[in-house]
């Protein structure tokens, strides 16, 4: 099942610590099957409010995720990120090719004490 990291991260000033992070992260996504889906692209809010940026990081499954975040090469590099932008990380699975959130809605409904 795949796995994706998702970063919502706050605007921040260009610093060349940020530039060099961003050459560099391919590196440490590639032998654990990462890709980016979004990076920091302009987005569009629908409700709420979502100051900063998106970004969206796919892999295999949930082992590579983490794999990735707690190798050597991703924590060598991600203070160059973590000293200059703020913002909120997740790593989470995804659902099955065929995922039907019917189904999820069955099984809440049984749960449900009866009226």
């Amino acid at each position: 099942m795949p796995a994706y990291a998702i970063a919502h991260l706050q605007e921040a000033a260009p610093v060349p610590e940020i530039a060099e992070y961003i050459e560099r992260i391919t590196a440490t996504l590639t032998p654990h099957g990462g890709r980016f889906l979004v990076h920091a692209a302009q987005h569009e809010v629908k409700e709420g409010d979502w100051p900063g940026h998106v970004v969206v990081i796919a892999f295999p499954g949930i082992a590579e995720a983490r794999a990735w975040w707690d190798s050597p090469a991703y924590q060598e590099i991600a203070p160059l990120r973590s000293r200059h932008i703020e913002g909120d990380i997740i790593l989470v699975e995804g659902v099955p090719e065929n995922y039907d959130p019917a189904t999820t809605a069955k099984a809440m409904r049984e749960s449900l004490p009866a009226e």
